[in-house]
């Protein structure tokens, strides 16, 4: 499918030299093409690190003496001389240029330590929106400081922001109560234990993660809501990006405009997007919470959820493909076929084996669909806009 691939291209891209057609291409190929975008999420993180790192002002002091050790270190290096190479004498001499790189990458490292012991901070910033959120026992005034372990608490009339690292923002609902575990520039993590909280993340994928009674949320780039019931069940809704739900060897991803149920001791449910049928939402539900059983002259849940998928919806048959087994797999896959038929190198035995690889095939071909071209246009925008506003907080 993808033919040309954009990772050549990737660093003009991320630092802004390419032209507006270029970068509309590049962005649109990273949308669709797995591959080249998790290349996009390690130069991205390059770039960002460099871009963070602090700017030192030498002392005028440094450079006089800098100049004679220069300068002695060329005069030592016209008396060495190299062994004789068919039968001409080199001498050994040790370029300027070298001394100083070596300086500026001494200088170099010393910032990037500098900037990890910065950002492993064990707290993070909060700022009090309305009525009076709590930390632990205190009330926040404005502005207060999370720490690791602590409780942030709102009540029916409070709602609180809490600024995650330098990588995102959450905002917090009132009626919830969250819990800073991890504060780390490879980790950051929150335990939403009741409530409802948005999130607002551009940082590259799983970097962020929100512990849930019944499912673990890891941020792939994106922005989404995510709220848990008294009973400890929960409900994701993506406006932008990805976001995968898991809970040990259950996973689920959910693009932007689809959601996603999570119920204790099952985990993540299976995604649907938000403008699927009423019909096919709780043919999914009755799916998701038990098995697929056979009954006489009755449609079961999985023959609506079949009969009602649009090619959209191949979404959520895509997931249920590893979720059901024997027929059931196969009805699943043959409906599949029907509504986007698999690239060339997908058979049907390999899907209902389960191939990796097969399945990865057409999931890239799926996810041009699932997306449509409006809503792939939509993202590469948040995206960009994203992006910008990444280069715009660390400079």
């Amino acid at each position: 499918m993808f033919s040309q691939h954009v990772t050549k291209e990737l660093s003009a891209y991320c630092n802004g030299e390419t032209t507006g057609e270029e970068s509309r291409r590049i962005a649109e190929h990273l949308i669709a093409c797995n591959r080249c975008r998790g290349r996009f999420e390690e130069i991205k993180l390059g770039v960002k690190l460099a871009e963070r790192l602090p700017l030192f002002s030498a002392p005028a002091s440094l450079w006089p003496d800098l100049q004679v050790q220069l300068d002695a270190a060329g005069t030592f290096s016209e008396k060495v001389q190299r062994p004789a190479v068919s039968n001409e004498i080199f001498r050994l001499r040790i370029p300027r240029w070298a001394v100083v790189a070596a300086m500026f990458v001494l200088i170099l490292g010393i910032g990037a330590l500098w900037f990890y012991s910065r950002e492993s901070r064990p707290f993070w910033e909060v700022v009090r929106l309305n009525g009076s959120p709590r930390i632990g026992s205190a009330t926040i005034d404005e502005k207060g400081r999370l720490a690791l372990g602590q409780w942030l608490e709102t009540d029916g009339s409070s709602r609180a922001q809490i600024d995650v690292g330098s990588i995102g923002q959450v905002e917090i609902d009132p009626n919830t109560r969250v819990r800073l575990v991890t504060a780390k520039p490879t980790e950051h993590r929150l335990e939403l234990e009741r409530g409802k909280m948005s999130a607002r993340i551009w940082a590259p994928p799983r970097l962020f993660f929100v512990d849930t009674p019944s499912a673990v949320a890891a941020d792939l780039g994106c922005s989404y809501t995510l709220e848990v019931d008294d009973n400890g069940a929960g409900l994701l809704h993506v406006t932008m990006g990805w976001v995968a739900l898991q809970l040990k060897d259950r996973e689920s991803k959910v693009p932007a405009g689809a959601s996603c149920a999570t119920r204790p001791g099952i985990g993540p449910g299976t995604p649907y997007f938000d403008d699927a049928s009423e019909t096919f939402r709780d043919a999914l539900a009755k799916l998701d919470v038990g098995p697929v059983v056979d009954i006489p002259d009755l449609l079961t849940p999985l023959d609506v959820v079949l009969a009602e998928a649009r090619p959209r919806d191949t979404l959520t048959l895509w997931h249920l493909l590893s979720r059901v087994d024997g027929t059931n797999r196969e009805r699943v896959y043959g409906r599949m076929a029907v509504l986007v038929p698999p690239p060339e190198g997908v058979t049907r035995d390999g899907v209902l084996q389960l191939n990796e690889q097969m399945l990865q095939l057409w999931r890239d071909k799926l996810e041009t669909t699932w997306m449509g071209e409006s809503r792939l246009h939509k993202t590469v925008g948040l995206w960009i806009r994203a992006i910008g506003r990444v280069r715009g907080l660390i400079r």
